[in-house]
């Protein structure tokens, strides 16, 4: 299994300054993937709570400041030369598809084809309306979004018609190292989430859950994907673990092993709530991935 870390990019942890040298000692230190995630607003009042908090307190404090997502990622992509880049996740339906194939493209470029687009909807109102997005067809926005993806990165003509966007047929002479393109990944933990991944996405980028519930998902899409005629085997699961500020190395080294041994393909730690800045972030890091690699 491949094991990643976030990278430095939110609360006190969002120090621009650290994020090409954390790159170049993850990767040196043996992780296979850096991460980043997304995050637009923290609303003062918000209309919706991240999981598992409270009116008085509705998210994590680290929202309050956020390094951009794509940004982070290019910089890690110029700082490193081994490993995966990924988004876990990026929140699709706020961005044009037309620049965000084009940043996409730019970014696997970059990278030499190292690059993992792992899209989602968001869960909070209030970021979709100050980005004009409308939130209850964030779903349809996705679907089309994934048309427009696929249609650039593979053809060098190409224009889009559909609810949402129109693209006149225009040119395309630049398209990713990978191809058709990098690999698609979607978020989500809805029977409506898995079925978009088994029929659409070459995997999930997930979050850790009680060992039953993750399979049942993971029974949707691959069942999803039979259905669409692709094979379910070639689905990917990219776990990502949150650990609490109370987490020792033990602790992580002993989910990520969990994880492992459930089949997924790659999971990695987000410590951004665990240690109060990037560099402690690494060092348990780095714990728990040797724990990991030497069994203990």
């Amino acid at each position: 299994m491949k094991i990643g870390i976030a990278l430095p990019q939110f609360g006190d942890h969002a120090r621009a300054e650290l994020v090409a040298g954390f790159a170049r000692d993850a990767e040196a230190a043996g992780f296979d993937s850096l991460w980043v995630g997304d995050r637009a607003l923290a609303p003062v009042a918000p209309r919706d709570l991240y999981p598992g908090y409270t009116p008085d307190n509705p998210y994590p404090p680290g929202f309050k400041t956020v390094l951009d997502p794509l940004t982070v990622l290019t910089v890690a992509a110029a700082a490193t030369s081994r490993v995966r880049l990924g988004t876990s996740t990026l929140n699709a339906p706020w961005y044009p598809p037309l620049l965000l194939a084009r940043t996409l493209t730019s970014i696997d470029q970059v990278s030499n084809g190292r690059l993992d687009a792992g899209l989602g909807i968001g869960w909070m109102r209030d970021e979709h309306a100050a980005v004009n997005s409308d939130f209850s067809k964030r779903g349809a926005r996705l679907d089309e979004i994934l048309d427009i993806l696929h249609g650039i990165w593979s053809e060098d003509v190409f224009g889009h018609e559909g609810d949402h966007w129109t693209i006149p047929r225009s040119y395309f002479g630049l398209h990713p190292v990978q191809r058709p393109g990098p690999p698609v990944l979607l978020g989500g933990v809805s029977a409506a989430a898995m079925r978009r991944i088994g029929s659409r996405a070459d995997g999930w980028v997930g979050i850790t859950l009680p060992p039953g519930a993750r399979a049942g998902l993971w029974a949707t899409a691959r069942r999803a994907a039979e259905e669409a005629g692709r094979d379910p085997d070639a689905l990917q699961q990219h776990i990502r673990h949150n650990p609490g500020p109370d987490a020792s190395s033990e602790d992580i080294a002993a989910v990520l092993a969990d994880v492992r041994d459930s089949g997924a393909d790659g999971c990695f730690i987000d410590l951004h709530q665990s240690v109060p800045t990037p560099e402690r972030a690494l060092e348990l890091g780095i714990k728990a991935l040797e724990r990991v690699r030497s069994g203990r």
